[in-house]
């Protein structure tokens, strides 16, 4: 039993991915709090039966789970649900941050309240949930966060100004737990996932090209993702931290982490005649293509 005689808390954890998560990690021994507001993608509504439903279908496995309904967003509600694990289970050893929503709008005709809404769910969520786990994980020194994110947050998608910052903010904060709680044990990773969930099932193709790869993409469920969360969330992963993982059906990739590509130096200073210059010789190449999510993963087959 991989996780055996860990807890772990899996936000979102009550339908898609989070649930795939939660499930497995329970399967591998993990016992679990499952948390899920059982809201709808923009973050409407509310209801306890997806976390309900899943903590219970781990129990009648065999396994140990309670579901907790508190929606992420603010400090509060991450202190209830690090209470309901140490109350329970008396400890937290795993941290999968998962949880998020969607207001998808073009930039220009994005709300304050779209904004303030995703970012409030997506990246406060999971900063709150850290800070208050983080100081148990470095008492114990011990300690494993996963931060779910998306591709929108590397690169970029249209229509997604507030969910794509909100990721890419995840990443960047991701790396500074790294870097700070490394020394007490614990690691910090990040997952974009590629799955056919109720969250990507809303995406549309605008080209013949992009509507290909949605139906490729509908072969990646979120049982695929599962198996790399949990692999971080063990101790065989106890030496990755950091790091930015992919998955997308039974392919795992890793992303580089940001470095200068080329650099170009003038003696007597640059001026932006000078710098057009050395654009147009020698840095023009090197520009990377602006796409979207949708285009720009194209890897080569398995081997």
């Amino acid at each position: 039993m991989l996780l055996e005689g860990k807890v772990a808390i899996v936000t979102g954890a009550g339908r898609g991915i989070g649930r795939a998560i939660a499930l497995y990690l329970a399967e591998h021994g993990a016992s679990l709090v499952v948390n899920d507001a059982g809201v709808e993608l923009d973050g409407s509504g509310g209801s306890p039966e997806p976390a309900v439903s899943a903590a219970d279908e781990i129990t009648r496995r065999g396994g140990r789970a309670v579901a907790s309904t508190d929606a992420v967003g603010t400090f509060e509600a991450a202190e209830r649900i690090v209470a309901l694990a140490r109350k329970e289970f008396g400890a937290v050893d795993i941290l999968v941050n998962n949880a998020g929503i969607t207001r998808d709008r073009m930039i220009f005709n994005m709300t304050e309240a779209e904004w303030e809404a995703v970012l409030r769910v997506n990246l406060v969520g999971t900063f709150a949930c850290m800070r208050v786990v983080l100081p148990l994980m470095r008492e114990r020194r011990y300690g494993r966060v996963v931060n779910m994110i998306s591709t929108a947050g590397l690169i970029g998608n249209v229509g997604q100004a507030n969910y794509a910052a909100a990721k890419g903010g995840i990443v960047a904060l991701t790396r500074v737990c790294a870097l700070d709680m490394a020394r007490y044990g614990v690691t910090a990773n990040c997952v974009a996932p590629f799955a056919f969930t109720r969250m990507t099932e809303s995406i549309k193709g605008a080209t013949p090209a992009q509507v290909e790869y949605l139906l490729e993409a509908k072969k990646s469920v979120p049982e695929h993702v599962a198996p790399l969360v949990a692999y971080l969330a063990s101790d065989l992963g106890q030496d990755v931290t950091g790091q930015i993982l992919g998955v997308r059906g039974k392919e795992i990739f890793l992303y580089s982490q940001p470095r200068p590509v080329h650099a170009v130096g003038d003696l007597e200073g640059w001026t932006p005649e000078k710098i057009a210059r050395a654009v147009n010789s020698s840095l023009r190449t090197r520009l990377t293509p602006l796409e979207t999510d949708l285009e720009v993963f194209k890897f080569p087959p398995l081997v």
